[in-house]
């Protein structure tokens, strides 16, 4: 991992998605250690285009955790592909820092940024995939029952979160359940990469339309928002094709009986996920949240020292 990018969780073999999370845990339980100074003298810059309260406040304790310097960059500063051309950002940040932590719209931009960058760039998200937040899940799945041979179940949109969860997990030898409704499942080429890293972990992926079927037995139900970032025109029509699909008390009443509760957040309580059932007893919602930050301390440590 050392030296290298990280765009897609796809980027990672098996192999060093375990290393990750055995990293985040050791790191998570220490009071000290090496690598509390492990990059002492290094810059990470947080190059965003979109507003974030975990993402920035978790890549930015990350990064002094670890003995680094972090410079945000908003969009106002920095006008990524409209002031300043992609291609020079990507060259100019490479004199300066030693990583670009990059939180964008189009996957294309992080393509670019990483095409013309002499150090590594970091999906911190884009709206096709959010690798640094399946990270954090599956580090929390490990602290709640462990992930080998379990089944989690995803009730939403088949955006980002969906597909690289759906292959993190299916790396990690998970049985993967899809439900949405038609119109909105994952698409084809992301369920088939998942499935294929299904096939070597003994995992699987299956796609669900009925959400009570979906849930039924599962370990671990996993909710998003249905309208996320740059959707806002949709929202209507989504709230429409979504009806019965939020996840409540009653459902999680369908899923194994120690199943747990997971949200990447932020929620729209009352459409994707009933207020009642985030705040129950099987919500895990913020011990993911502050996984954010273990996890993507692991991240940087293994890329950069």
């Amino acid at each position: 991992m050392r030296g290298r990018s990280f765009l897609t969780i796809g980027d990672l073999s098996s192999s060093e998605i375990d290393t990750l999370l055995d990293t985040a845990r050791e790191q998570k339980a220490a009071t000290n250690g090496d690598h509390r100074t492990a990059l002492a003298g290094k810059t990470v810059v947080l190059l965003f285009d979109k507003p974030s309260l975990r993402t920035r406040v978790s890549f930015e304790r990350a990064t002094r955790q670890l003995g680094a310097d972090a410079l945000y960059l908003s969009p106002a500063e920095v006008g990524l592909g409209s002031r300043e051309l992609i291609k020079d950002v990507a060259r100019v940040l490479s004199r300066y820092c030693d990583a670009i932590v990059c939180r964008t719209f189009g996957q294309e931009v992080l393509v670019e940024l990483d095409e013309y960058s002499s150090v590594p760039v970091i999906n911190a998200l884009s709206d096709w995939e959010h690798p640094c937040q399946t990270l954090a899940d599956l580090l929390t799945m490990r602290e709640h029952g462990g992930t080998r041979g379990r089944t989690v179940t995803f009730v939403g949109d088949g955006n980002n979160v969906a597909r690289s969860l759906s292959q993190g997990a299916a790396s990690e030898g998970m049985h993967v359940r899809l439900v949405a409704p038609s119109a909105y499942t994952l698409d084809g080429p992301s369920v088939a990469a998942a499935r294929e890293r299904a096939a070597s972990a003994s995992g699987s992926v299956t796609l669900y339309t009925d959400p009570t079927e979906g849930v039924r037995g599962a370990d671990i139900v996993y909710t998003d928002v249905w309208t996320s970032m740059g959707q806002e025109a949709e929202s209507a029509a989504r709230v429409a094709a979504f009806a019965g699909f939020q996840v409540t008390t009653e459902l999680l009443g369908q899923a194994g009986p120690d199943a747990i509760l997971m949200h990447d957040l932020p929620a729209h309580r009352g459409e994707e996920i009933s207020d009642e059932a985030i705040e129950g007893r099987q919500s895990v919602v913020f011990d993911q949240a502050e996984n954010r930050l273990h996890a993507q301390q692991a991240l940087l440590w293994h890329v950069l020292r």
